[in-house]
């Protein structure tokens, strides 16, 4: 059987920019993949060669990504660099592993904010605030002569559509291909794009679907309506969900139903067992999934959703059960999609859905090579389907029922409402175009020397109305004098230019301010005494205070607290009523609350955009930072096996503040122990990375191209390698002092010459546990001086971490080493295991 070409073997050995060339050698390769362009795609592919920006609004499944990968490989033909953007992480992450495979993935990188595996690399996946971000930073000098904005609908978003307009203000060397199945009308954009780049702009459109949709509307229960389906044959079925709680818990309902055979259920049994379901939810997820049900949504980690996006690609799930991610373009084939309603939370209320948000879900169904049609289902309300049961039994003569009510805020919908949503047109594109702290900092750090003028100039390109750009001008004002009061911002003079703005000079490179209330962030760090004991604890409240409330998180300590409460209330002999009043009064743990809101209100004084009441305190990384929890602890001791996702995402983003919002003169040794602690913490999912990884071969990761700034170099600062050094040398004394030696295989770097196994590790410690029982993991065997490092050279450090034992002999050690001769900033762990002994 012959092997299928990947694209990447069609590339020239040289650089070839000859558009003859490009064109034949992109369509040798798909002929031999057996598609065959569809008119529209052909035509977007050869304006691109043209040099024409291309908006191609084509249904889902038309094949849009094609394109996509054909204005890849003309950046790879030429020697040049592309992007490929997206809104969320796991589409940017599903693009990424595709085009690892064709394009080979020593020349993919990928950058989401959270994760970055090769960044150097010449095709880069990334959310689109991540390109937004540099595009304001280096303005027309960003190295970005191809961009691909994927789910570009996303413009009119009223958060988050800021990031789909800067590229097109920013870039005017650029050559866009903005793409969605939902656009509408976007005259008014593709003219400001022609006039800003001098390119002409080519919208290519159809409604023809490459397989036709039937709907219907259900008034059956939900898992009848799913019965119905998969005996019809209509399975792979999407059931659309709008909170990830509602999903979780259908799938394991639906386990009770027969939707998959015994040897489906071998089969996948022989594919999951050797994953690592080693989280709370791991375990009930592999149970779920051995049903040929998966679930989908962000509470999931990403090696999760990964492993259900990689089974549902092979057809081995009859049904999934997710959030309206399938929305945004990740690419689970499905024959249907069951709503199991039409409304949802939209961020301030519950409301029914829009139309693009509608045909986006609706337009996943149906599969080009599988299905003749998709099959588009809507549920009627639960309350409805109870109701029309309970009627038709009272028509066969019995007693007439009391009808059930809706929920409490209900928002309906029947019938009319669902067919009014197939028929409608997406909402026009409106501009959301908004000025931030960021944006400005960023703005003024373009090189050679940012200034006003850029983000006056920034602003005139918007594609605002005149009125809302005097409303920005007013705005941009407003937020440069309170730069200017924090000190981020200072006025310069020169004989040459005369006076200017500038970012002040001892910030970091990477210094942003991207959360809403970031400048009061820095603003209070001032009233802080670093050399305070509680100093790192205090400034993550401050960093916890600006994060958004992970809601199911916050319930979950609420609840705990509470039930300690009632218990020990209980057994002191307090009334039923005192201690219910009393249960009610408790809340999540809030430091520092009183310092917020006291520091918030003088800074809202003179910030008046500012509600003094936008500071959100709670203890979650505070708390697992200062008893030194491990990830899975965590989640056992707070039962958040359903919020796994979400935990993993607030803490990368705490991480990230303490990283980047900072400034370097406010780290203390104790700040870089919290982001060691952090970092080591968020290693429980590596999926992406080890994902990379296993797709190139050895020698392509070490081609694969440098990030294109200097790298921050661990050995030229020896307060941040401490800290990572104490931080993986604790998580691995914790796995140790557990028992888990599996675990502990995971939190050291491993010398192929000297490899280690569990057993091997259980052996070594055998004489330790047979004279001292245990390894202890209290306050005083975290102490710093329980971890040496001594250097040898300017990269390399014997090292040594003491076990500390209940006799305090402290005989006992790990030993081994940090070699930093090659790397500067390693991606796993730093510390090498040679030996455990006396």
């Amino acid at each position: 059987m012959t092997r299928e070409r990947r694209l990447h073997e069609f590339l020239p050995a040289a650089q070839d920019t000859a558009e003859e060339f490009i064109l034949e050698a992109f369509l040798d390769w798909v002929t031999g993949t057996g598609l065959e362009p569809y008119p529209e795609q052909e035509t977007a592919i050869l304006e691109l060669l043209a040099g024409h920006h291309v908006v191609l609004s084509t249904p889902t499944g038309s094949g849009k990504s094609l394109v996509a990968l054909a204005l890849h490989f003309q950046g790879l033909c030429e020697g040049r660099r592309s992007f490929y953007t997206a809104p969320v992480k796991a589409l940017v992450s599903e693009k990424f592993f595709q085009l690892c495979e064709q394009l080979g993935a020593e020349r993919v990188g990928m950058l989401t904010g959270d994760a970055s595996v090769n960044p150097g690399a010449r095709v880069i996946c990334c959310t689109t605030e991540v390109l937004a971000n540099m595009a304001l930073r280096a303005g027309e000098d960003t190295d970005a002569p191809y961009v691909v904005l994927d789910e570009f609908h996303y413009y009119g978003d009223r958060d988050r559509g800021v990031a789909w307009q800067v590229p097109l203000i920013s870039l005017p060397r650029t050559l866009f291909l903005m793409m969605s199945a939902t656009l509408g009308n976007t005259a008014a954009i593709e003219e400001r794009l022609r006039a800003y780049t001098g390119r002409e702009v080519v919208h290519i459109h159809s409604d023809e679907r490459p397989v036709p949709l039937d709907f219907s509307y259900r008034e059956t229960s939900l898992h009848e309506t799913i019965q119905e389906l998969h005996e019809g044959g209509r399975a792979p079925i999407y059931v659309v969900g709008f909170t990830q709680r509602a999903c979780a818990e259908l799938a394991q309902g639906l386990t009770s139903l027969s939707l998959c055979g015994r040897e489906e259920k071998r089969h996948l049994a022989g594919l999951l067992g050797d994953f690592r379901f080693d989280t709370p939810y791991g375990k009930d997820l592999k149970r779920i999934l051995g049903h040929g049900i998966g679930v989908h949504h962000a509470g999931l980690l990403p090696r999760y959703r990964l492993l259900v996006e990689r089974l549902a690609g092979k057809g081995l799930l009859s049904v999934i059960c997710g959030t309206d991610t399938l929305g945004v373009g990740v690419n689970i084939p499905i024959r249907s999609v069951l709503f199991s309603g039409l409304s949802k939370y939209d961020g301030e209320k519950v409301g029914i859905l829009t139309a693009r948000d509608f045909k986006q879900i609706a337009g996943r169904a149906g599969r080009k090579g599988f299905d003749d049609r998709g099959s588009v289902v809507c549920q009627a309300p639960e309350h409805v389907v109870i109701n029309k049961r309970l009627a038709e039994k009272a028509s066969r003569g019995g007693k007439a029922p009391r009808k059930k009510s809706p929920p409490r805020g209900f928002v309906a919908w029947n019938q009319k409402t669902f067919d009014d949503l197939v028929s409608r047109a997406p909402e026009p594109l409106t501009s959301r175009f908004q000025l931030s702290h960021g944006m400005l900092l960023a703005l003024l750090q373009r090189p050679p020397g940012g200034s006003y003028r850029d983000v006056i100039s920034t602003i005139s390109r918007c594609h605002e109305r005149e009125r809302g750009k005097r409303r920005l001008r007013v705005d941009a004002a407003t937020l440069l004098r309170s730069l200017r009061r924090a000190e981020l911002v200072e006025v310069t003079k020169s004989s040459e230019v005369g006076a200017r703005l500038q970012v002040a000079e001892e910030l970091q490179s990477d210094f942003s301010l991207h959360q809403t209330l970031s400048l009061y962030l820095v603003e209070a760090l001032t009233a802080l005494d670093p050399d305070a004991p509680s100093y790192p604890l205090e400034v993550l409240s401050l960093v916890e205070a600006i994060q958004d409330d992970p809601r199911p998180i916050l319930n979950a300590q609420t609840r705990k607290a509470r039930d300690e409460l009632f218990a020990r209330l209980k057994a002191e002999g307090v009334e039923y009523e005192e201690r219910i009043r009393r249960v009610q009064e408790v809340s999540y743990e809030q430091p520092e609350a009183t310092f917020i809101a006291e520091s918030l209100a003088l800074f809202a004084a003179s910030h008046p955009w500012v509600d003094a009441r936008d500071a959100r305190p709670k203890s979650i990384a505070r708390a697992l930072f200062e008893s030194y929890r491990g990830f899975v602890d965590y989640v056992s001791e707070y039962s958040l096996a359903r919020c796994e996702g979400l935990l993993l995402r607030y803490l990368s983003q705490v991480h990230n503040t303490l990283v980047k919002t900072i400034p370097d003169d406010y780290k203390t040794e104790g700040i870089y122990d919290a982001i060691a602690f952090l970092r080591t913490l968020l290693r429980i999912d590596d999926s992406l990375m080890e994902a990379w990884q296993d797709l190139a071969e050895p020698g392509d990761i070490d081609e694969a191209e440098p990030a294109p700034d200097a790298p921050f170099d661990l050995a030229q600062h020896p307060a941040a390698l401490r800290a990572r050094a104490r931080s993986e040398l604790l998580a691995l004394v914790r796995a140790l002092a557990q028992g888990d030696f599996e675990e502990a295989l995971t939190l050291f770097r491993h010398d192929p010459a000297q490899p280690w196994s569990a057993g091997e590790i259980e052996e070594s410690l055998a004489p330790y546990f047979e004279r001292y029982g245990e390894i202890l993991f209290t306050p005083e065997a975290r102490q710093a001086h329980q971890s040496q490092l001594s250097a040898e050279g300017s990269r390399f450090w014997r090292v040594s971490q003491v076990l500390v034992d209940p006799e305090g002999d402290r005989l006992w050690a790990l030993h081994g080493e940090i070699d930093l001769r090659d790397a500067h900033d390693p991606q796993g762990p730093l510390f090498t295991l040679r030996r455990i002994g006396p």
